[in-house]
């Protein structure tokens, strides 16, 4: 590991150079298509291999730093080649690698759109997601940054028609918003220190409210990067404009970046100065919210791609659930707690890279073959594309968290954190973690009603459309990148108690903390409650639940089943044009979560007018508004305390509406406070 790590800077560099070259090649080779595609898909693939290893060896190996002098008398160009850097080189070039091996067919529907430019930004976008997690200076990880932020613009906006266009633009202005906030974090340390290295900062003990404000600047900032509630709503507009393994790269890779940048301040660089409670308190509390919301939006989507979007806003939220809990775990001064609650946002922050790729892959090669989003318009694709739809199938049961595939250890441990959290906070941290544990309940539930839905309405029942019956299986390259992920999907949760050990030592490297023991043979281990689970053996036994009956079936059966006999339709007389379809399929769960629907549309109302407002203003519009005379005393004293007692009215009126929903939610709450007492009586 060591000869890994001395070689990392060298390696780096050569596979960069190799990302530089392959996007200049692409851009002067663009009157080829082909020959475009062929040498930037060729310098592409070279350089994530060796990024990748790169990433291997800093995740595996102890941390490796170089600097380099610059003209910049400020910027020496630093490099920090941690664990948890080397985690997040693996997930971009992992996904790099096969990103690039798919588009070797599916750029096909890009022919005469500027494929040339497609490659020319792809490798900039790789190259600078690699830079931005490794730099250790805060002017060279803004360059980055904002290279990363342009570079991912323009191939959202490929297409250049209206839908792409407008994504682009709104994911443009949150990537800048996001941008700005984190600068003014950065200049805020560096007028400080007097320096913009990470090492100063991280060796400076800031005052508490320095701190406090770089971590909210940060935590926004970087929030608004990884489509965090409510800044979320650039991923549905952004992630379906963009080409399908673009969109695998962006979910998979890039928004991880934003996590990865609230654990570098919150926890690496702003060590030092201690950590506040209320932190994670916040980041935990916005991480449960986002994951109720985001699945809630996800299953009213009949949009193939929107709807994996918005999967990305409900798998954000429970990367910060166990990212919240690594905070509190620091600010009670209890380092097992916080490692084992990073190390459960670190898991899930690897499984959802891999499984969201799969997904989008799979969109993309269903798109490929039907030129549809809509899921309405599909159906009966299993028969056509069978490995897409195990592929698929495997990716809805990984981001559903089924066992024991990979999205179920990292939610198990996630689960786990909150456990001890609320074992061993007060009052006001049992009501929180309770309350994030509640959230990841209902967000599991939703989450498999949605892949339910996504996946029999667009692979089972019968073709909805003659392009669903024309469909075929894709290409070989899209296949393979499919299968591969697949495999890596069971790998990481079958071969859990492999793989924990290293996301703890990662997450222990990056809060300066001891190793902790998260598994014990085929075992993996909660070490602070002692439970423990064997994913093997969860494996071992569900194949036998699946194939025993098959085999007693094939024994005893006589006959089968009856294929010419009409499916029963409720005792009506079946009909062909009475499939189950997207909007049906999620009718009822809609309707229980239809306040969630209201609120998203009547802020986009309000939105709508703010926007048409300034574009008002822009254009010089001008006597739209009147001012009138009035009481201030009126105004400010009794107009304001008669609104008051009205609104206290209408509250007291909707405690007994008779809105069954609203009595749920009174029970939740109740629930809650007994668990609280429960456990604090414990």
């Amino acid at each position: 590991m060591d000869i890994l790590s001395l070689d990392a800077p060298s390696v780096f560099s050569f596979s960069a150079a190799l990302s530089v070259v392959g996007a200049l090649v692409a851009l002067l080779t663009g009157r080829s298509e082909g020959l475009s595609k062929g040498l930037a898909s060729i310098f592409g693939v070279l350089a994530s291999l060796a990024m990748l290893g790169v990433g291997a060896g800093s995740l595996l190996g102890s941390a490796a730093a170089v600097s380099i002098p610059t003209p910049f008398a400020f910027a020496s160009f630093s490099l920090l080649f941690s664990p948890l850097a080397g985690l997040l080189l693996v997930v971009i070039n992992l996904l790099a690698v096969l990103a690039w091996i798919y588009g070797a067919s599916y750029l096909a529907e890009y022919r005469g759109k500027g494929i040339g430019a497609i490659g020319f930004f792809m490798n900039l976008f790789v190259v600078s997601m690699n830079f931005v997690v490794t730099v250790d200076n805060a002017f060279w990880f803004l360059v980055f940054f904002e290279l990363m932020s342009l570079s991912s613009y323009f191939l959202v906006i490929i297409e250049q028609d209206e839908k792409s266009t407008n994504g682009g633009f709104l994911y443009l202005i949150m990537a800048h918003v996001g941008f700005l906030m984190i600068m003014v974090a950065f200049f805020v340390m560096a007028g400080v220190t007097g320096s913009f290295e990470f090492a100063v900062f991280r060796g400076t003990q800031f005052a508490p409210a320095v701190a406090s404000l770089v971590f909210v600047l940060t935590f926004l900032g970087f929030g608004c990067k990884a489509g965090m509630v409510p800044f979320h709503s650039w991923l549905p507009q952004a992630h379906p404009a963009a080409p399908s393994h673009v969109s695998a790269l962006m979910s998979g890779g890039m928004i991880k970046i934003g996590v990865f940048g609230i654990v570098k301040v919150g926890l690496d660089i702003l060590a030092a100065s201690g950590c506040e409670l209320w932190w994670g308190i916040l980041v935990l509390s916005i991480g449960a919210v986002s994951s109720v919301l985001g699945v809630a939006y996800a299953l009213a989507e009949h949009d193939i791609k929107r709807l994996l979007a918005y999967h990305s806003v409900e798998n954000i939220g429970i990367i910060l659930l166990g990212v919240g809990i690594g905070f509190i775990g620091i600010a009670l001064e209890q380092p097992l707690l916080a490692a084992l609650g990073l190390m459960a946002g670190l898991y899930h922050l690897l499984n959802h890279a891999v499984f969201k790729a799969l997904l989008f892959l799979g969109a993309g090669s269903v798109l490929f073959s039907t030129h549809t989003r809509d899921m309405e318009k599909m159906g009966g694709l299993v028969r056509a594309m069978p490995v897409t739809a195990m592929c698929f199938l495997l990716g809805s049961l990984a981001i559903s968290a089924i066992p024991p595939l990979n999205g179920f250890v990292s939610e198990w441990f996630t689960y786990q954190a909150l456990f001890d959290v609320a074992f061993r906070g007060d009052a006001v941290i049992q009501l929180f973690a309770g309350f994030g544990a509640v959230s990841l309940a209902i967000t599991g539930a939703l989450a498999v009603t949605c892949f339910v839905k996504a996946y029999g309405v667009t692979f089972l029942g019968a073709s909805r459309s003659e392009a669903a019956g024309k469909a075929r299986e894709v290409p070989v390259p899209m296949r393979l990148s499919m299968v591969v992920l697949a495999a890596v999907c069971v790998f990481l949760g079958v071969g859990a108690p492999l793989v924990a050990p290293v996301m703890q030592a990662a997450a222990s490297a990056t809060l300066a903390a001891g190793p902790v023991a998260v598994a014990q043979g085929t075992l993996i281990a909660n070490p602070e409650m002692g439970n423990i689970i064997s994913t093997p053996l969860l494996a071992v036994l569900l194949v036998g639940l699946i194939l025993i009956p098959l085999l007693v079936r094939m024994v005893f059966a006589r006959g089968g089943v009856d294929a010419t006999k009409e499916p029963w339709a409720c005792g009506y007389r079946h009909e062909p044009g009475m499939p189950m379809i997207a909007t049906s399929f999620g009718a009822d769960v809609q309707m229980f979560m239809r306040p969630l629907y209201r609120l998203r549309a009547a802020v986009s109302r309000k939105a709508g007018r703010l926007v048409d407002l300034l574009e008002g203003a822009i254009k010089g519009a001008q006597g739209a508004d009147a001012q009138a005379a009035e009481a201030q005393g009126d105004r400010y004293l009794a107009d304001s305390t008669g609104a008051f007692v009205d609104w206290l009215g209408h509250l007291a009126k909707r405690i007994e509406g008779g809105n069954y929903r609203v009595y749920l939610v009174y029970i939740v709450v109740a629930l809650l406070v007994f668990l609280s007492m429960s456990v604090l009586a414990y």
